[in-house]
């Protein structure tokens, strides 16, 4: 009887839905302005661009700044953003509804890494979000963006923003 009660408790548990999760959460960098950096003077360059738009732009929401740092003819692959400059201006300041604060010394948001090759920067961001299962519980995950700089200025993006999902700007 023994046997057969492992037996089958052994096949349930075989074929029921795997629900236990067990994950590391994300770490975030505690100098992240030293992620913006690199010895190779073309890397370095890409990086401080990058970091520009998120000081700048993203977290102080100074968009009448966007043109020193995002090329006219930007091309955009968040869904819920068209490309070109006037049109990425006029998500962040008019469906957003994002106002200008005081430029802070440093960037607040949760970078966890940042890479640089060629023409390409990506910034690895910490997230926190609910867990959908249980509301009163939270999971850790990642965010990133993409860009493409060239002549000093962003001409690409990339992120893994949903079709009518806000950016997270935690």
């Amino acid at each position: 009887m023994r046997n057969i009660i492992l037996a089958a408790a052994f096949s349930l548990a075989a074929t029921a839905p795997f629900t236990a999760r067990a994950q590391e959460a994300v770490a975030v960098s505690e100098n992240p302005e030293v992620l913006f950096t690199s010895p190779d003077p073309h890397l370095n360059a890409n990086k401080q661009v990058v970091y520009k738009i998120i000081l700048e732009l993203l977290e102080a929401g100074h968009w009448d700044k966007a043109s020193q740092y995002i090329a006219d003819n930007y091309i955009q692959h968040n869904p819920n953003a068209q490309s070109g400059l006037k049109p990425v201006v006029h998500y962040f300041t008019e469906v957003l509804k994002v106002q200008p604060k005081s430029i802070p010394a440093k960037i607040s948001m949760k970078v966890a890494d940042v890479v640089a090759e060629g023409d390409l920067v990506v910034v690895t961001y910490a997230r926190t979000d609910k867990d959908p299962k249980n509301l009163s519980k939270t999971y850790s995950t990642t965010w990133f963006d993409m860009w493409r700089i060239k002549d000093g200025k962003a001409t690409e993006h990339w992120d893994p923003a949903l079709l009518n999902e806000a950016p997270d700007l935690r």
